[in-house]
């Protein structure tokens, strides 16, 4: 049987799952903050054009606004200043769209510390207990922060001190870009990079280290604890923004059940 009649077949019998990995997207899904001087990007929002009435009797169709990076998103190269000469998000391969992913599971600590920093330690310590880090493919982190998504100042989680959200320390997320063969790094929190890593040497390590190598960063991810620690494919959809620093995605994955 052809390889994609044996996928067909799966899917039909449920032996290969789809999972979405996906947050719904609308005028409450949680958006980044910057403090001031910077500019923030503008929430999702929906404007009706017309709806089976006088002004479209048979259709129903909205004009939308939202930036690149609301929800789950993909960040290409070109989105920070070490990327600069790197990919748009209409330059992609799609070849790289589809890929293997592993999941690294730190829920637990996350759980305990919100500021929780993934070490290199961490990650050596996964790959002896599941194997090594995929060949051109994903390291998706479950924090289990997708559990706040329904309430943006839990998922935000802001102080008087800044944003307290986990994420990966400087020196891991350079070993991950630089010295690791991943092609991106998957989290659930509204950025690639923790709730604190203005302060971090460089600031925004997994944003100046993946994207300056020429990777790429998903965001907002949900249903990661229904993933297996390796063995999934991921499929990440961002439109082609010619000229676009990054997209909304419909991020799938497939799981042999």
């Amino acid at each position: 049987m052809p390889v994609l009649d044996q996928l067909l077949a799966a899917l039909a019998g449920g032996s290969v799952e789809i999972v979405d990995l996906t947050a719904p997207l609308s005028d409450r899904t949680p958006i980044l903050r910057l403090p001031e001087p910077f500019a923030n990007t503008v929430p999702f929002s929906l404007r009706e054009i017309s709806r089976y009435d006088d002004r479209g009797p048979a259709w129903y169709w909205n004009d939308i606004t939202t930036g690149e990076h609301v929800g789950t998103h993909f960040d290409a190269p070109v989105h920070w200043a070490t990327g600069r000469d790197g990919e748009d998000v209409a330059q992609v391969p799609a070849g790289r769209l589809v890929a293997p992913a592993v999941v690294l599971d730190a829920s637990e600590r996350a759980a305990a510390d919100p500021d929780f920093l993934l070490e290199i330690d961490h990650v050596r310590a996964w790959e002896r207990a599941h194997g090594p880090l995929p060949d051109g493919g994903w390291l998706l982190y479950r924090t289990g922060w997708d559990a706040r998504s329904g309430d943006a100042e839990a998922f935000l989680n802001a102080d008087e001190n800044g944003s307290h959200a986990p994420g990966i320390s400087p020196e891991c997320a350079r070993w991950l870009a630089e010295e690791t063969p991943l092609l991106g790094l998957g989290v659930e929190t509204v950025g690639t990079d923790a709730g604190g890593a203005h302060a971090f040497d460089p600031p925004f390590p997994c944003h100046s280290y993946f994207l300056g190598a020429g990777k790429y960063g998903l965001t907002q991810l949900q249903n990661l604890a229904r993933l297996p620690a390796r063995g999934a494919v991921l499929v990440a959809a961002p439109l082609p923004i010619v000229g676009g620093s990054g997209s909304p995605a419909r991020v799938l994955a497939l799981v042999e059940r």
